[in-house]
């Protein structure tokens, strides 16, 4: 299938690689379909979570243990439940990046991720019970080697 997108241009994709998130993103509801596209030289780790629906609209979307290796997000057993899912571990976790000039002002909402569940292609955003995990967290704090 073809797919007009933000930041590729035209693309064809499969339609069995469509993550399906059936209550949407935080202020995007009605959004229920995206793709994961990962950007040219990035490792995998930054990617574009790109609306099926909408081709203007799409996220930058970072692996956050890429940055933070110490990351670890524990979900509540709703979560879990919902995601078909028996532990946190078992799931695939980014969080939204909002980019910045200088770069290094981006900031990353690490209390907030994208949970998927890549057997299932569902996926979720959820809110931490973590305090430790902020909201807008800037890039060049981790980069520095912040372990917080």
């Amino acid at each position: 299938m073809h797919l007009d997108t933000k930041y590729f241009g035209r693309i064809d994709y499969d339609p069995s690689a469509v993550v399906h998130f059936p209550s949407g993103l935080f202020g995007f509801a009605e959004e229920k379909e995206f793709l994961l596209l990962p950007f040219a030289g990035s490792d995998g780790n930054m990617l574009c979570l790109q609306s099926v629906k909408t081709p203007g609209l799409a996220f930058i979307a970072m692996n956050p243990f890429s940055l933070k290796p110490d990351y670890a997000p524990v979900l509540a057993a709703e979560a879990l439940e919902l995601m078909g899912a028996q532990h946190s571990e078992d799931l695939c976790y980014y969080v939204m990046c909002v980019v910045r000039d200088p770069v290094g002002a981006s900031t990353l909402n690490l209390r907030c991720p994208v949970v998927i569940n890549p057997d299932l292609h569902r996926g979720m955003q959820v809110i931490l019970d973590d305090d430790s995990y902020e909201m807008r967290h800037r890039l060049d704090s981790l980069s520095q080697g912040e372990v917080s």
